[in-house]
């Protein structure tokens, strides 16, 4: 009988061998993450450096037309006004720190409105939703304005000085000018910390008013309407003195504060810069963004 090779090789004793599968024994998982998720970063990108914040807000205060041109108008003004102290007035006061001195003054009134725009124009420009959803973190923002205001007042400090010695370069080219180079140490120091408060001042109003124009005109007022009130109450005129951030500040910029005058820096600074940051910060942290 003919079988199929099929069923012959089915029936054959030893003609099929079969195997059962390799199983290996599979290793606990750990009760911890594994290797890969220890190493994956939570947050998908690091948060960016404060450094690099405050470089931001330097840069944002070009990038508005308001505040291209208040930087300009901020270097020709501190230039003019140097150049003219050196060729015109008492050749002993053509100096270069008598231009430097001059200088002082106009950068006095421009770096508060710096300080306001630096911070207004997050909301103004409506770049505020923009910036905090980059950063949510606020008070890094927040502390990055005020850093970005302190390198402000110090580049301001430099261009007084840089527009004194061309003054009085050009004031010894033309003739008739002492052209002194001397400069008091303590002017210099004194006069960084008032434009230093300066911008800082500004930086507050804006924290606490948020839109520029509010803000601009409260810086101008309110300190108007101290010394209005001083000069009317003469009983309260000493104690004003430590409050009028005109005349508290007015030494820095004569180089010419000691004692007293200090006390009342840090008096005024408290009132006008230490009270506005702690409150606009405040504001800034809990407002809407919209």
């Amino acid at each position: 009988m003919n079988v199929p090779p099929i069923v012959d090789a089915l029936i054959r004793p030893g003609a099929i061998t079969m195997s059962t599968p390799r199983t290996d024994p599979v290793p606990p998982t750990p009760a911890g993450p594994t290797a890969t998720q220890a190493t994956a970063p939570r947050g998908g990108h690091a948060a960016p450096a404060l450094r690099r914040l405050v470089l931001v807000e330097l840069r944002k205060t070009a990038d508005t037309r308001s505040g291209r041109w208040l930087l300009i108008s901020a270097v020709a003004i501190a230039l003019v006004v140097a150049v003219a102290r050196c060729l015109s007035g008492d050749a002993s006061e053509r100096t270069f720190q008598g231009a430097f001195e001059l200088t002082l003054f106009p950068l006095a009134l421009l770096l508060p409105v710096m300080g306001v725009l630096l911070v207004t124009a997050e909301w103004t420009q409506r770049t505020s939703l923009t910036t905090f959803a980059l950063v949510p973190h606020r008070g890094r923002i927040v502390a990055a304005k005020l850093g970005a205001g302190v390198l402000l007042g110090v580049a301001a400090f430099v261009l007084s000085l840089a527009s004194a010695a061309i003054g009085n370069v050009v004031g010894s080219i033309a003739g008739g000018a002492d052209g002194s180079w001397s400069m008091s140490g303590d002017l210099l120091y004194q006069s960084l910390v008032g434009q230093l408060l300066g911008v800082l001042i500004g930086v507050g109003f804006g924290l606490v008013f948020v839109t520029s124009a509010l803000a601009i005109v409260m810086y101008f007022a309110l300190p108007t309407v101290f010394s209005i009130i001083r000069e009317l109450i003469s009983g309260i005129r000493d104690a004003m003195e430590w409050i009028d951030m005109n005349v508290a500040f007015e030494p820095l910029f004569e180089g010419t504060a000691t004692g007293d005058d200090w006390g009342k820096v840090v008096v005024a600074a408290t009132i006008w810069v230490g009270i506005p940051v702690a409150v606009g910060t405040w504001r800034v942290l809990r407002r809407e963004v919209k």
